[in-house]
């Protein structure tokens, strides 16, 4: 679970544009005539055939892909009835999801009442705008009836998240926790702390999957429910059990073998745990604070599998599992609703996927060489990308079988194939990289530690458990600028070069002078170039006392890499090293190389950068496929600039017959696959998505990378040193906080790799 404080909450959502979304054009806007076209008179044409026939609206309208996210503030998150208004951070936060992860777009409404004829009328006047509605964060038991009458009223699909998100994630994981147990779900019994609006659906759900009614135990506030209480609403009496006798949790967890927390935290204890049955299950699913720690969990007793709401546990139980790709296969089939057939296809979906072979990235993102179905990993992790497949497929069948879809779909394949790529390979590559630094931190040294950006970027990344900061500058002033900008040095190591550490120093200007004494450097002049940072760091990394450094916020991008070539040192395997940005688009990420370092390389040097590109997008695990850029396409324009980049494909088509790549060739025709297919057939990247780019100079990669990133909203991680022994990262002069600690995620994996 991310470390985070109050102030860098709010600054998130206030730097640059006011909150988290955005409303953005998807048609031609330039010309008068496209301007015509969208609003008047053209806009009439749409209007009158929707008029004719409403479907039409799916048609010429944005309402098949739109959603409406609506709350009143009820029942927000761990924060209870905080109003409307409120809500609406949370409401976009949600809105963001949608997007992320089923390329949903979102309206957030708020809706100032809590009256529940007022709310129901409000939803449905507003509903023809919508292609489906998320209800949320809306109290129980008001959220029953309000969802209750939609769902009567309204043809579009309909869902209160909060009920049944967690009811159908953690039904998936019921079914494989106990298929692990050794049990079955009709024999088992459960207990259910916690009788709100989640707790309600996910005992209706658990009833579905297989569990039976009389053997579940429900308990609220005030303990057991059960049938000799006289203070229970419809909601509750539905599940009363016919115990009057059991009314304590103590009492009730006793032989249970499943135990379902949707409650408040530390409200169960090892001596619970240990009363329960032989290889029990405990889901304790409050949130930030589970009902039972998950180290206490597991420390009561060995026979046992848990799953909690955290990021850092295993088997997280996420809502995100679920809406997005839930709402992606109703609304692509059109359905009239979201009935309990497509919730339980969803319900399968999920627990089927976990016991699929795990993706390799993410293994990779998670630190593990086999993730595999088990007590660790009973359902899948939000970042495996089968999951918008995998489960919208699902809903989208049932919807058709269950006779509420309006749009059939024939071509199953082709649809699978379209939910894969409607994300546009999306970027996960950020959150996956980060996974795989958290899995085994580094130490990593910053040099210019007496500046806020680094200071601010070392406690995100220490917060995170992505990094072990080290710390280089002068002390009082570190101090000063943490204590200004309540920045926590809690745990960071503060070294001061210039002042102290003499004896370091000499034994790291020794080393040096060891290293370059035949190339006219002093005894003398080495140790007192230890008090340059920057030389030091390097040292810290050479010797082993820091696995990274990054530098370069402040000076010159050549001042950085001197002491690292000098202390360091390049790869055996290569006679220069080269510069790497990553771009994150809406395609995907794209590699581009040599941005920073060499001037004009030559066709050997080219090809040497390509092969140093191409091992570090490997560790990235991305297949490279890269593209040999110039200003012709295999050999239509004469020069020296084609002809080298031709040379340079010739030495790795004959050195390394396995890499993806191709050229000379235009960056259009790169990345236009259509456009290559059809001038250039024979060409090895046809059919293939190039994601790498080689750029013949480096005036060609800097003015691309620069032009991609101000012009085309790419975000640029970078630039990523490649070919030193050790890793040491530049960053680009005056680097946000953000870039600072995406650079520092890039050395964490780099030093991963090189261990």
């Amino acid at each position: 679970m991310s470390k985070f404080r109050r102030e860098d909450a709010l600054e998130y959502h206030t730097q640059g544009r006011p909150g988290k979304i955005e409303v953005i054009p998807t048609k031609p806007y330039s010309t008068q005539r496209d301007l015509t076209l969208a609003y008047s008179p053209g806009v009439a044409e749409p209007c009158l055939e929707i008029e004719k026939n409403p479907e039409d609206a799916y048609k010429y309208t944005a309402k098949g892909n739109l959603v409406a996210v609506i709350s009143n503030g009820t029942a927000v998150l761990g924060l209870g009835n905080i109003g409307a208004l409120a809500s609406k951070p949370v409401m976009e936060g949600k809105g963001m999801l949608f997007k992320i992860y089923a390329d949903i777009d979102v309206f957030d409404i708020e809706v100032d009442t809590t009256d529940i004829d007022e709310f129901v009328r409000t939803v449905k006047n507003i509903a023809p705008t919508f292609g489906g509605i998320n209800l949320e964060d809306i109290k129980a038991p008001e959220c029953f009836e309000i969802e209750r009458r939609l769902k009567e009223e309204l043809d579009i699909p309909l869902m209160h998240d909060d009920q049944h998100g967690t009811a159908i994630i953690s039904a998936a994981g019921l079914i494989n926790a106990v298929e692990l147990s050794g049990k079955k779900l009709k024999d088992i019994k459960l207990v259910i702390n916690g009788a709100g609006a989640s707790a309600n659906s996910c005992a209706k759900m658990y009833i579905a999957v297989g569990v039976k009614k009389e053997n579940i135990l429900m308990l609220d506030s005030k303990g057991v429910i059960h049938k000799g209480r006289t203070d229970l609403d419809q909601y509750k009496s539905f599940f009363a059990s016919e115990n009057t006798k059991i009314n304590t949790l103590e009492e009730a967890i006793k032989g249970a073998d499943v135990f379902v927390g949707l409650s408040k935290g530390n409200i169960l204890n090892k001596e619970m745990v240990k009363s329960m049955a032989k290889n029990c299950v405990v889901f304790a699913l409050a949130n930030p604070t589970p009902e039972i720690s998950y180290e206490d969990a597991m420390a009561a007793r060995k026979d046992i599998i848990v799953a909690t709401g955290r990021s850092d546990n295993p088997n997280q139980v996420n809502n995100v599992l679920g809406f997005p790709f839930i709402f992606r296969g109703a609304m692509d089939v059109r359905a009239t609703t979201i009935n309990e057939e497509m919730k339980l296809a969803a319900t399968l979906a999920i627990a089927n996927l976990a016991k699929d072979a795990v993706p390799d990235y993410v293994n990779l993102a998670y630190g593990s060489k086999n993730l595999s179905f088990g007590s660790d990993y009973i359902i899948p992790k939000p970042i495996d990308n089968r999951l918008i497949s995998a489960v919208s497929s699902a809903v989208a069948k049932a919807a058709i079988d269950s006779g509420v879809a309006r749009k059939t779909i024939t071509n199953w394949d082709a649809y699978i194939s379209e939910l894969e790529n409607r994300l546009g390979k999306d970027n996960k590559l950020i959150r996956s990289l980060a996974n795989k630094a958290k899995s085994n931190p580094k130490r990593v040294v910053f040099s210019e530690a007496d500046t806020y950006k680094i200071l601010k970027a070392a406690q995100v990344v220490r917060d995170e458990g992505i990094a072990k900061p080290i710390l280089l500058g002068k002390k009082d002033k570190i101090h000063a600028i943490a204590e200004e900008n309540h920045i926590d040095l809690t745990d960071m190591q503060i070294i001061d070069p210039y002042v102290e550490e003499e004896e370091k120093r000499n034994e790291f200007g020794d080393l040096l002078w060891k290293k370059r004494e035949r190339r006219g450097l002093t005894q003398y002049d080495a140790r007192k170039l230890m008090r340059d940072r920057n030389y030091f760091g390097a040292t810290m990394v050479e010797l082993g006392l820091a696995d990274a450094m990054i530098s370069g916020l402040t000076r010159k991008y050549g001042q950085p890499i001197k002491p690292a070539l000098e202390v360091i040192g390049v790869q055996s395997s290569v006679c220069r090293v080269a510069g790497l940005y990553v771009l994150i688009t809406k395609r995907g990420p794209y590699f581009f190389a040599d941005t920073t370092m060499n001037v004009d390389p030559t066709a050997e040097e080219l090809a040497e950068i390509a092969v140093l590109t191409a091992n570090t997008v490997k560790q990235f695990n991305v297949t490279p496929r890269i593209a040999m850029l110039s200003y012709s396409n295999f050999g239509s324009a004469d020069g020296p600039v084609p002809q080298k980049v031709s040379k340079a494909v010739n030495i790795l088509h004959k050195n390394y017959p396995g890499l993806i790549v191709d050229g000379d060739i235009q960056a259009n025709f790169a990345i236009n696959n259509n456009l290559l297919k059809e001038q250039f057939p024979f060409s090895t990247l046809a059919d293939k998505d190039v994601n790498t780019f080689i750029f013949p100079n480096l005036a060609a990669g800097n003015i691309a990378y620069k032009l991609m990133q101000e012009l085309g909203g790419a975000e640029a991680i970078g630039p990523v040193l490649m070919g030193l022994n050790k890793p040491v990262h530049v960053l680009q002069l005056g680097s946000s906080v953000r870039e600072i600690v995406n650079m520092v995620v890039i050395a964490v994996i780099d030093a991963q790799n090189k261990k």
